[in-house]
C-alpha cells in the first residue's frame, strides 16, 4: 500500500478550516518544519496555541526543526550562502527525521508537515523536504486553499519554470528529464533557500 503524507501552509487557513482539511484527510499529527515556530500576525499558528488547539481535537503535535527546519545553524550546509538543500538532506539530523516519519507510518499515523507559505513550490516544507520523502516512497500531497497539489505536480512546475524549452535544445544536449529535474530542484534552492545572511 502506497505511503502518503501532506504538507499545508497556514497562510491559506483560518485556524477551523485547518482542522478540517486535516479531519478530511484522516491526518492524526502535524509536523511543524518551521524553524522559529511563532508568527505575530496568525497567532493561532503559534506553537503554544497551536499545540492546544491540535490536542482538543485530537491531533498530535511535533517541532521537526531540527530535523526539516529551513534555518540550521552548522555553517558547513551554506556553501554559497544559502541552505543547501541536497547538502542537508544527507546529514543525520534530516534522516532521523525520515526515520521517525517511517516510524509513526508503521504504527498507522498520518502526518501532514506544516510550514507557513500558501504556495509549496515556493517552500522548503516541498522543495527539500517533499523531494526527499517522494523519493523515499511516499506520495506527497500539498493541501492548499483551492484543492490539492502533488508532488509530481510541482515537478512538472520546476520543469516547465526553468526549462520550457527543454524538447526543442540541441541533438547535443543528452540530458534526460531526471538531470533536468534535478536542475531545477537546484535552482529553486538558490532561490528560496534560507540565506546565511539572513541570520
Amino acid at each position: 500500500m502506497e505511503k502518503t503524507i501532506y504538507t499545508a501552509g497556514y497562510t491559506s487557513f483560518a485556524i477551523g478550516e485547518f482542522i478540517r482539511v486535516l479531519k478530511e484527510h484522516g491526518i492524526g499529527c502535524v509536523i511543524d518544519v518551521r524553524s522559529v515556530p511563532r508568527s505575530s500576525y496568525y497567532t493561532d499558528y503559534d506553537v503554544g496555541l497551536l499545540r492546544e488547539t491540535l490536542k482538543e481535537e485530537g491531533i498530535l503535535y511535533r517541532n521537526y526543526a531540527r530535523e526539516f527546519g529551513a534555518r540550521q545553524e552548522d555553517t558547513a550546509l551554506y556553501p554559497n550562502g544559502y541552505l543547501d538543500f541536497e547538502k542537508f538532506a544527507a546529514t543525520q539530523a534530516f534522516c532521523e527525521g525520515v526515520e521517525k516519519i517511517d516510524a509513526g507510518t508503521a504504527r498507522g499515523y498520518t502526518f501532514a508537515l506544516l510550514c507557513a507559505e500558501k504556495d509549496p513550490f515556493n517552500c522548503h516544507r516541498c522543495i527539500l523536504v517533499g523531494r526527499r520523502l517522494k523519493e523515499h516512497g511516499y506520495a506527497v500531497v500539498h493541501l492548499e486553499k483551492e484543492g490539492t497539489e502533488t508532488q509530481e505536480d510541482i515537478e512538472r512546475r520546476l520543469l516547465e519554470h526553468y526549462f520550457p524549452k527543454r524538447n526543442q535544445l540541441s541533438l547535443f544536449d543528452t540530458r534526460t528529464e531526471e538531470d533536468y529535474l534535478a536542475e531545477a530542484y537546484r535552482k529553486r534552492n538558490a532561490e528560496i533557500g534560507y540565506s546565511i545572511e539572513e541570520a
